[in-house]
C-alpha cells in the first residue's frame, strides 16, 4: 500500500513538473518567433526581420512603473545611438496595447512597445513571472539566433548599454 502510494505521488509529481518547466533559452538557440501588436497599432513579427535586420527585444514588467519609465525614456532620449545599427529594437510587456500606447506617448517613445497580454510570447522567451515579464533583453542576429541575453538591465543606461552590446556583438551599422 505504501509503495503504491509513493509510486502514485512520484508519477503525479513527474507529470506536474514535466509540463510546467520549460527549458531556459540560451545563447545559440533560435529565438521563438513572435507576432505582437505595437503601440503604433502595427503588428510586428520576428520573422519579418529574418535575413535583413538584427532584433533587440527588451522585456519590461509594467507600463507606468518607475523603472520601466526610466528605461523607456532612456531609449527615447538616446535612440540615436541605436539607430546607428541595422537593427530593430522593441520594448515588450504583458500590458494591454492601450496601456502601452499611452505609456509610449507619455515617455515620448519613438519606437514600438509591443504587447503580449496573454503572456504567450513571454512564456516562449522564459520571462514570465506572476503575470508580468522579467526585465531581460534579448539580442537576436539576422539569422534569428539569440546571441546575447542581458538579465541585468540597468534602466537608466539602457540605450547606452544596448548600443555598446550591439557594437560588441558585431551588429551591422546602418
Amino acid at each position: 500500500m505504501v509503495k503504491s502510494l509513493l509510486s502514485t505521488i512520484a508519477l503525479s509529481a513527474t507529470l506536474l513538473f514535466s509540463g510546467a518547466a520549460s527549458a531556459d533559452l540560451k545563447v545559440g538557440d533560435m529565438a521563438p518567433d513572435f507576432s505582437m501588436v505595437g503601440s503604433d497599432g502595427k503588428t510586428y513579427s520576428l520573422s519579418d526581420y529574418k535575413g535583413n535586420k538584427a532584433v533587440v527585444l527588451a522585456w519590461f514588467p509594467k507600463a507606468f512603473t518607475s523603472g520601466c519609465t526610466i528605461e523607456c525614456k532612456s531609449l527615447a532620449e538616446n535612440g540615436h545611438l541605436l539607430k546607428n545599427f541595422n537593427a530593430q529594437y522593441f520594448m515588450a510587456s504583458t500590458d494591454d496595447v492601450s496601456d502601452n500606447t499611452l505609456f509610449a506617448q507619455e515617455t515620448k517613445a519613438d519606437f514600438p512597445l509591443l504587447s503580449d497580454p496573454e503572456g504567450e510570447v513571454a512564456d516562449a522567451y522564459d520571462v514570465s513571472f506572476m503575470g508580468y515579464a522579467k526585465r531581460h533583453t534579448f539580442y537576436i542576429d539576422k539569422t534569428g539566433k539569440i546571441v546575447m541575453i542581458d538579465k541585468n538591465v540597468r534602466p537608466a543606461t539602457s540605450a547606452e548599454d544596448m548600443a555598446k552590446y550591439m557594437k560588441m556583438l558585431g551588429f551591422d551599422k546602418s
